[in-house]
Formats: structure tokens, C-alpha cells, sequence
């Protein structure tokens, strides 16, 4: 549905391409029309800033010594975990 409506928007760029593309912020009204006590470049730079914290703290990485095993590994790991809990478990 289209509304007769128009909105003012910031578009941010991503820091890091692997998480999100762009970031886009709706704009209150009150904000921009001087209600709000900020500038258009203090909106840009709140924007930008948030944009960067949640692309540093939702980055996703895994740590370095996980992605540095193969899977394979991870499987032997495993079953010999499993194999230890069940030695464990049979002598008590």
C-alpha cells in the first residue's frame, strides 16, 4: 500500500559487506524539522556510528582456532569425547 506520505531516510553503507549491504534509518519528522535540537550532519554521524557498532559486534566470526581445524577433525574430536564419557561411564 502507498501512502501520500514522504519520509526522509539516511542510507549508510556498510563497514563490512558480509553482514549487511546498506543501513537505512527512518527519520522522525520532529528531528529534522528542528524539534529535535540536532543537525542533518549529527543525524548522518549517529547513523554512521551505529552502523559501525553493530557491524563490529555482530561481526560473526568464528574464533581464530575453530576455523584454523577441519571438520573432520571436529568429528574425531567428538566421537572420542563421546567415547570417553561412555569408558567413564562403564567402569563406574
Amino acid at each position: 500500500m502507498v501512502k501520500g506520505i514522504s519520509r526522509r531516510v539516511i542510507v549508510v553503507d556498510s563497514p563490512d559487506p558480509r553482514i549487511f549491504e546498506q543501513a537505512i534509518f527512518i527519520i522522525r519528522n520532529e528531528a529534522v524539522t528542528g524539534g529535535g535540537g540536532v543537525t542533518s550532519q549529527q543525524l548522518v554521524d549517529q547513523a554512521v556510528r551505529i552502523a559501525k557498532n553493530y557491524a563490529r559486534t555482530h561481526g560473526g566470526t568464528a574464533p581464530a582456532c575453530r576455523r584454523q581445524l577441519p571438520a573432520w577433525l571436529w568429528a574425531v574430536l567428538g566421537a572420542a569425547a563421546i567415547g570417553l564419557v561412555w569408558l567413564i561411564v562403564y567402569l563406574v
